[in-house]
Parts: structure tokens; sequence; C-alpha cells
């Protein structure tokens, strides 16, 4: 299948992998690149500069497909040292970003001139908009239903993509919800060029995280999610456990007083807790609503085949029936 998506990073299927902390590591971003999809390491994972530099390089020794990196620009007091990342980057040979967090203007100069391509995660249309106008080659729409931070507008996908589609003149891939070739036929024909998976992902094979964290997400239903940090307008969509209940109890008793120190216990140092150790009730992890279509744990490739034979049937056999009217003819066979 051919996109712009796909063009655009040189990839074989419209399929990305989102950048997630304490998952994204070489062997997750080399098993979605080998599998024909754009495999992402997560920058800030990494804890210096050098250290990305060495986990790019483990990456290239397991894949010799297009890969990128995700650099989160966090709204911090003491800032990660943006340009030595950057440079640790362009040095490691990387032609794709995904950027997310705060606007990644002050560093498309840098990104720009080693020939990246970048994509920016937004989950509103003007921020899409600003995006395109600072110089970003394409953009990952985030709609309410994904895991992570979702903005504090609420718009869900069926109506924030086709906007973005009204909108745009660059690129974009459609995040949130996606989990199957549905997911990527409804996504193209609502004006994206592709998906970003960001859950699906960790319930496969290849993840690099605890087996209590893929059975989670297996035994989950799309009930099991839900919003914290509210008050804070820092909303993050998590999975429900123990550590989200106490500080939902505290965000209720709080109210709009709710200061960040309130909850530190539930939303600091969890992803090396939940991810590495498997305690799946220390605090506040990303997940999204797509956690209700995972019933699986197979290979990324298994994963990935699946995605693009479910939606060239779908195209190919559904979605052309409706237009030579053999559906239409088949239920009322069935009737009659």
């Amino acid at each position: 299948m051919k996109t712009a998506i796909t063009e655009l990073f040189g990839i074989q299927h419209p399929i990305i992998q989102g950048g997630m902390h304490y998952v994204g590591f070489a062997e997750m971003a080399a098993a979605v690149s080998n599998a024909g999809g754009l495999g992402i390491i997560t920058g800030l994972t990494q804890k210096t500069p050098e250290l990305l530099a060495k986990e790019i390089a483990r990456c290239r020794d397991m894949t010799d497909k297009p890969f990128g990196v995700n650099l989160t620009f966090l709204p911090t007091l003491s800032a990660p040292p943006y340009p030595e990342y950057i440079a640790a980057i362009r040095e490691g040979g990387i032609k794709a970003v995904e950027t997310a967090g705060r606007s990644p203007e002050a560093y498309m100069p840098a990104l720009k001139a080693a020939g990246i391509k970048v994509i920016h995660k937004c989950t509103s249309v003007r921020h899409s908009l600003k995006a395109e106008k600072i110089g970003c080659d394409a953009v990952s729409v985030d709609g309410f239903e994904c895991g992570g931070h979702p903005g504090e507008d609420d718009i869900p996908n069926m109506i924030l993509l086709p906007r973005a589609a009204d909108e745009l003149k660059i690129p974009f891939v459609a995040s949130g919800g996606m989990a199957d070739g549905r997911s990527l036929v409804g996504a193209l024909a609502m004006g994206a060029s592709g998906m970003n998976m960001g859950t699906r992902f960790v319930a496969t094979k290849e993840a690099p995280v605890h087996d209590n964290v893929k059975r989670a997400l297996v035994k989950a239903t799309e009930l099991d999610t839900v919003l914290v940090m509210r008050a804070l307008r820092n909303t993050e969509r998590v999975l429900k456990n123990r550590g989200v209940n106490e500080l939902l109890e505290i965000e209720r008793e709080k109210g709009a007083s709710l200061k960040i120190d309130d909850i530190l216990d539930q939303v600091a140092g969890v992803y090396p807790k939940v991810m590495v150790d498997g305690q799946m009730d220390a605090g506040a992890w990303s997940c999204g609503m797509v956690v209700g279509l995972i019933h699986d744990i197979p290979t990324v490739k298994e994963l990935i085949d699946r995605i693009m034979a479910e939606a060239e049937a779908i195209i190919r056999q559904r979605l052309t029936g409706f237009l030579d009217g053999e559906i239409e003819t088949q239920r009322a066979r069935a009737v009659a």
C-alpha cells in the first residue's frame, strides 16, 4: 500500500509505532521497521544523549530499514539537553523524528538542517496547522481515545480526522483507537495517510516490557481506562489500577486546589516499576481505549501482516461490494 506517509518515510506499510516511555527501545523499533512499518526509539527514555546514541547504534544492528526517534519537549524547569539529543540523532543517521509535547519550533532549524523529516503529535486542528506552519513534514493527529495525553478539547477521531483533512496540506496519520485493519481503512477514509499505534504494539511478543503488562492489556476492556490530572490541565488517559484509584481519590478530595506534589507518589517514577518490574498497581501509566480491541499477543510481523491483509480485504471486498451491489444481493438472498 502506497500513501503519502509510506513515500515520506520510505516504508512499506503506512503504520507508525509511536514513541512510548520505557517501551520504545531498539528491540521494539527494529521489530516494527523489519515488518514494514516505521519503528520509533523513545529518546528521553535514554537518560543521556550518549545513551541515545548507543541505542540508535543497537537498533542499526537489528534492522537495515528506516526507523526514527521520538523527542518529547517537556514543560520542565530543568529541560533535558535537547541540542545534544538532536546531535545524537543527526550523528546516528536518523532521518525521521516524531516530536511531541510542546512545539518543536525552536529546534526545527537544527532538525531540518540535518535533513530530518519531522512528524509532530497534535491533539487539535489548530495545533496541527501550527505544526504545518513551522515546517513539520507531517502530523500525528491524536483523538480523545488515545492513551497518554489527549489534550483538553475532548474531540474523538470521527470528528478530528475529517477536520484535519479539511484544513491541512501536509499528510497526517491517525492516532488513538488504532488496532487493526478496520482502524487503518477508517483512518484512510477520513483523510489520513496512515496510522500510529502505541498501546496495540505493547501487546506484542517483541515489546520489551514485563509479561504482566501484556496480560493486563489482553484482559482489559474499553471501559478500563480513565482520565487523570484534568484539574492540572495535563490530562492523561491511563489504565485503571490500585494506584490510579488512590490518585482519583486525592483528586476528589483536593478538587480545583490539586497540585502535582499531591499526586507525585502515583505519577513519578511509575514506568520502570510497571514496564520493567511488572508492578501493575504502581500508579498511572498511559493506555488507550483501544485496549478493548486487544485480544492476543502476536509477533509484530504477525500483527502488521494481519492488519494489512484485513485492510486489503475490507477495501477490495466489502467496500467494493457496496458499489457493485453484491453485499445487498447477498443480504436479499439471506432474507429470501
